[in-house]
């Protein structure tokens, strides 16, 4: 049984298929129309899908969509009527969309289907999910739990923001639900547009900023105390109420209504790109702080409900690491699954699994191992044949190291050297993390390397971190709780005996000196607030990374480098060879190792000075 799963139209667009219920293949539009995010028709997604099982539309089962758009016009009906008169340059630059295209989805999944290859009409079997279930199924099928609570947290579906859900074998029960307007994902995106970053992709520097705070200061209690009195009421069981008076998303272009936001917070609302102050970091923190009480209720109330021992976690929210991490040390749960590709992306795959398993009704298949996503690595993977017409193509050199112990060792000896190593190698990940397979990697070591990879590589933001990939069995070397943590999903305080002492005035300095304070033996991967957001390596999972990690760890005695996404700002990760060497000559990246090809920047001819690449991707 073949099953093909699509979410479009929205953000991140994406394509998955299953068959006989083992995931085959999973992949976003993004990454190979170059456009970050890209909400269109999964069209090249689906091609790559298709080809890699090996099938044809005709051979399919069924055709899942992630969600039901009909409900979802109707939200958007009944909330533009609720707040009439307000709402009416949205209402009208929105409806004539919804008539033209998105009411009539079924014949436009049709006509795009068309284009990529024939196929028999009378055959073709259409299926509509709701939106958190297809969130629940992508989180819940592919662990290893016969029995688990489901919690789906993200900015809205058709009505539903969050769910409870009680997964138990083949079967989903939606216990729970809370609906729109009132939303935690909206709230924090609320924040990340406030802040100045952009609604759908900025929330990671939300995150990544809240740690500048200034924890138990007067200020964060503060802005604690007005979100809570003003913006929001939170329920015991984690439900909660948004005061419409303060937003503008249920109807208006903008997410808040900005005088309001600026009389109660006493600030003004920070422009894209203008300078980062204490007070941006510290409002960050109380979102951040709120948002973690809120998910932890409802984990709770999730618990309560359904007595499992277990929690699966899916929605954009669900990628909040820092949340994730406070979570499992509550222990409410002995264990947690979250899905990696936990956004709309996701939601392809959940709705292929909710055919197989709900609607055709097919037995559970239920894994030994940690879960069924091969370590998300579910993307294209390319031939040396492949690289080598790229490198013929660009006039590239490089050497090829035929042995695999000379192999990890060359690659290492560069890393411990300082230098910044683009990583392509086997299949490319699917969801927004880089581990291991489109990676950039650095010294953990290196005082500089954060500043460089941010700066000179990547060009983004000074405070944005970066996270530390460390071999599975390395982990309590370094952090205070073991931890498995193959998606890079939860966040861990470094162990004590690794920091470094800090100045007594380190609250008061200014961000940049709090940024470049050396805070432990690992200063790249170490957050201000003495933490790391953790990816462990399986040498079961990634056995080529987890080789070049253990080989870093013989010169140099740490099994852990520093990793971050192979791509520019703005940029989604790479997917091809010809992707990863564009990407490698536009930066300051020292190597690019691609398969066993090694290629040295000094080596490399002169780059396009007509490549103006900087124009072409929107800052994120």
């Amino acid at each position: 049984m073949k099953i093909l799963g699509i979410s479009a139209f929205y953000h991140d667009s994406a394509a998955a298929i299953i068959e006989d219920g083992n995931i085959i293949a999973a992949a976003q539009e993004e990454r190979f129309t170059r456009k970050k995010q890209d909400p269109s028709f999964p069209s090249n997604a689906i091609k790559f899908c298709l080809d890699e099982c090996a099938t044809t539309i005709d051979e399919l089962d069924a055709i899942v969509f992630y969600d039901k758009p009909f409900l979802k016009f109707e939200r958007l009906l009944e909330t533009y009527y609720s707040f009439a008169p307000k709402g009416l340059k949205s209402f009208i630059m929105a409806i004539p969309v919804w008539l033209k295209e998105k009411i009539f989805l079924k014949k436009l999944i049709v006509d795009e289907l068309k284009k990529i290859e024939a196929f028999d009409k009378k055959k073709f079997k259409l299926l509509f999910p709701e939106h958190h279930l297809s969130h629940a199924a992508s989180a819940f099928f592919p662990s290893n739990f016969e029995d688990a609570a489901i919690l789906t947290i993200d900015g809205v579906g058709e009505w539903a923001t969050a769910s409870i859900c009680h997964g138990k074998g083949r079967d989903i029960t939606i216990l729970k639900e809370l609906n729109f307007p009132h939303s935690l994902g909206l709230l924090y995106s609320s924040f990340t547009y406030f802040l100045g970053f952009r609604v759908n992709s900025g929330e990671y520097k939300l995150m990544g900023l809240a740690p500048y705070g200034r924890k138990d200061h007067v200020e964060i209690r503060n802005y604690e105390e007005v979100i809570k009195s003003e913006l929001i009421h939170i329920y015991d069981d984690g439900s909660i109420w948004l005061n419409q008076k303060y937003f503008n998303y249920a109807t208006g272009l903008k997410m808040v209504k900005h005088k309001a936001w600026e009389k109660l917070f006493g600030i003004p609302k920070r422009e894209a790109e203008a300078e980062i102050e204490q007070k941006h970091c510290d409002l960050g923190l109380a979102i951040q702080n709120v948002t973690e009480e809120i998910v932890i209720k409802m984990a709770r109330h999730a618990k309560e409900i359904t007595q499992s021992d277990y929690l699966c976690l899916a929605g954009g929210v669900a990628l909040n690491c820092v949340a994730n991490g406070k979570l499992l040390n509550e222990k409410i749960f002995k264990d947690i699954f979250i899905q990696p590709a936990a956004g709309d992306a996701g939601g392809a795959l959940g709705a292929a699994l909710i055919a197989h398993y709900i609607y055709f009704k097919n037995n559970r298949i239920i894994s030994e191992e940690v879960d069924q996503l091969n370590g998300s690595f579910l993307g294209p993977s390319y031939s040396d044949r492949d690289i080598e017409h790229v490198a013929k193509r660009y006039d590239a050199k490089y050497s090829f190291i035929k042995d695999a112990d000379s192999f990890y060792s060359s690659v290492a000896d560069l890393l411990a050297k300082g230098s910044a190593v683009g990583w392509f190698q086997g299949r490319m990940e699917f969801g927004p993390r880089a581990l291991g397979g489109r990676s950039i990697l650095g010294d953990p070591r290196n005082e500089e390397m954060q500043q460089k990879l941010n700066l000179k590589i990547k060009y983004r933001e000074s405070f944005r971190p970066f996270a530390p990939s460390i071999l599975e069995e390395d982990s309590t070397e370094f952090f205070e709780e073991k931890v498995i943590s193959p998606y890079m999903l939860e966040v861990q305080p470094i162990k004590e005996s690794r920091r470094k002492n800090l100045p007594i005035d380190y609250l008061s300095l200014p961000i940049r000196d709090k940024l470049y304070g050396l805070r432990s033996d690992v200063p790249a991967i170490t957050h201000v607030d003495f933490t790391a957001r953790i990816q462990t390596v399986s040498k079961k999972t990634n056995n080529e990374y987890w080789n070049l990690i253990n080989a870093f760890k013989s010169k140099t005695g740490y099994g852990m480098v520093v990793n971050t996404s192979f791509n520019v700002r703005g940029e989604p990760i790479v997917c091809t060879p010809e992707d990863a060497y564009r990407c490698f000559m536009r930066t300051e990246m020292d190597y690019l190792v691609m398969g066993r090809f090694v290629f040295d920047k000094s080596e490399q001819p002169e780059w396009e000075k007509t490549d103006n690449w900087k124009e072409m991707y929107v800052l994120d």
